[in-house]
């Protein structure tokens, strides 16, 4: 399962207040697809089945698919707000090569 660092715990909190909707989740994914395999998603989700896995970081509620989460383990969701570097960044231990754009891995 993926984990929240503190800045990206605030980050999504506040974003999702923004949204105006107290049942909002963020959902991360990992799917096929982009150069090198597999990409990461990232969305607010209203919706979860039994077999997702949840967990909750002070008020930010995260829920991830079982097939994702396998490849999520031990990864680190992160937010910067700086000059060099602005926005999410996932860190993953799992991949063992990502493309020049750092949106995909394998």
């Amino acid at each position: 399962m993926i984990t929240l660092t503190d800045d990206a715990t605030t980050k999504v909190g506040e974003l999702m207040a923004s949204e105006g909707d107290e049942n909002l989740a963020l959902r991360v994914a990992v799917r096929p697809g982009g150069c090198s395999g597999f990409s990461y998603e990232m969305y607010f989700d209203t919706e979860s089945t039994d077999e997702d896995l949840e967990v909750s970081y002070g008020a930010v509620k995260v829920v991830v698919d079982p097939s994702s989460a396998q490849l999520l383990e031990g990864a680190t969701l992160d937010y910067k707000d700086g000059l060099n570097e602005a926005g999410f960044s996932i860190d993953n231990p799992n991949a063992q090569r990502t493309c020049g754009c750092g949106q995909s891995f394998s």
